[in-house]
């Protein structure tokens, strides 16, 4: 983006910020809709075997996508600035450029699916009997690969264009899709795993047909660069270089929290199960704070385009007064429900010990890390992404410290402490961050 471009001033509001946070909160809390079902379409089979097939096989395509979530993430940023310059066309050359790379991720994760099946069934293990199932699975909804990233992308060149509730109509489209489809197979036609992958896939391909079509309807078939623009070396390897650093940075977020349960798994059952219940609890938050922090990505992204800091700072304001009363909001809500809510989850009188235990500890973690979601998607949209991934390790050093040194003092409420001071140093350590970035990405101010 040429720093001589005219500044474009816009207008960042509440209404604007939960225009997109919203539709973005209820996709993401419709996603585990569809795994709630599978499971129990499968379960009404009968057999342990398949139900711990599908969920294994579902676990290795969650790890596959939030591998390359950068796609969503790293698409949204570089559209939002391409619309805060009134460049169109560039916002069609990198929605193309990421389909590009989404397709040819998608196509060696098929060629490898067999691959990364055995290599997943290695390190988690099973029975002869569970591992035959999470194979027949696998091997339909590995598939679906190319046009699931196909759909990551798109998703987030809507959010790049602000156009939020459109992102959570396909969504519905998809889990919904996904849903009837996989009660028609399983339970009517009696296809066992390979129905619940079958639905899986024909949900993400036709999500992606309809999603081309929005597309098209969006650009109205116009506004696309010649293709010599969209394998520009340049713009390619800054795609890259975005998508690595996001991706480095989600690998080092799932290592910390496989930390923790690594160290929870060590304590015994009773940690454990405890533990995951209260993890759990905290990915409530994770849904809302997730939906303000696309916000927080596209109004970046726009004003760092426009070349307008005063809708920077003010997009910020708003995003993070947003956050801390939705964080602050599900604190409570965990705190006073959480009892209620362990004994739903579980009958163990052990397990519902420990976790009464250690639940103010978990009802903290969404106010401690409501800052670190939004400069999050603040940095993601401004395309700082090599700071993001920095302070990213910097965090999960200091995780590691603090766990070294009150572990052996305080047990288990040492990994919940130093959980909590990870969340919360993310935070502190982007807003910290963010002050050059933002002098020097709007050296006149508007």
């Amino acid at each position: 983006m040429s720093v001589q471009s005219p500044i474009r001033p816009f207008e960042v509001t509440h209404r604007g910020v939960l225009a997109i946070a919203v539709p973005m909160t209820l996709a993401y809390l419709s996603t585990p809709v569809v795994g709630v079902v599978n499971l129990g379409v499968i379960g009404r089979i009968g057999d342990p075997a398949l139900v711990g097939g599908v969920a294994i096989g579902a676990l290795i395509f969650d790890f596959v996508f939030a591998t390359f979530n950068f796609l969503r993430a790293g698409t949204t940023g570089l559209v939002a600035q391409a619309v805060g310059a009134d460049d169109r066309r560039e916002a069609s050359a990198w929605l193309a450029r990421a389909l590009i790379l989404a397709v040819a991720i998608g196509l060696v994760v098929v060629l490898l699916r067999d691959v990364i099946a055995e290599a997943a069934l290695a390190l988690i293990g099973g029975s002869g009997a569970v591992q035959a199932a999470t194979r027949e699975y696998w091997q339909v909804r590995a598939l679906a690969t190319p046009f699931a990233l196909a759909n990551y992308v798109i998703l987030g060149w809507l959010i790049g264009l602000g156009r939020a509730g459109v992102g959570l109509a396909l969504q519905i489209v998809l889990n919904s899709v996904n849903v009837i489809l996989s009660v028609a197979l399983v339970s009517g036609l009696g296809l066992g795993v390979a129905g619940v992958g079958w639905a899986s896939f024909a949900a993400e391909t036709g999500t992606a047909v309809v999603g081309a079509g929005v597309v098209l309807r969006l650009t109205g078939g116009a506004d696309w660069p010649r293709l010599a623009h969209v394998l520009e070396r340049v713009a390619f390897l800054r795609m890259i270089a975005v998508n690595r650093d996001i991706m480095i940075r989600s690998f080092a977020l799932l290592l910390a929290f496989g930390f923790f349960t690594a160290q929870s798994a060590r304590a015994g059952d009773v940690v454990l199960a405890a533990n995951e219940i209260l993890l759990n609890f905290t990915m409530l938050a994770a849904f809302f704070l997730d939906g303000l922090a696309a916000a927080a990505e596209q109004f970046a992204g726009r004003a760092i385009g426009a070349r307008y800091r005063p809708a920077f700072e003010r997009s910020l304001r708003l995003v993070v007064g947003w956050g801390f009363a939705v964080g602050a909001f599900v604190s409570v809500v965990v705190l006073v429900l959480g009892p209620v809510l362990i004994d739903l989850m579980t009958t163990s009188p052990d397990v519902r010990a420990e976790a009464r235990l250690f639940l103010p500890y978990a009802a903290l973690v969404p106010i401690a890390g409501t800052l670190a979601y939004q400069m999050d998607g603040v940095f993601i949209g401004a395309t700082w992404s090599a700071e993001m991934r920095n302070m990213m390790l910097v965090s999960l050093a200091v995780y590691f410290a603090v766990w070294f040194v009150l572990a052996p003092p305080l047990g288990i409420a040492g990994l919940w402490i130093a959980l909590l001071v990870f969340v919360g140093v993310r935070g502190v350590t982007l807003l910290w961050m963010s002050r050059g970035k933002v002098a020097a990405s709007f050296p006149d101010r508007a």
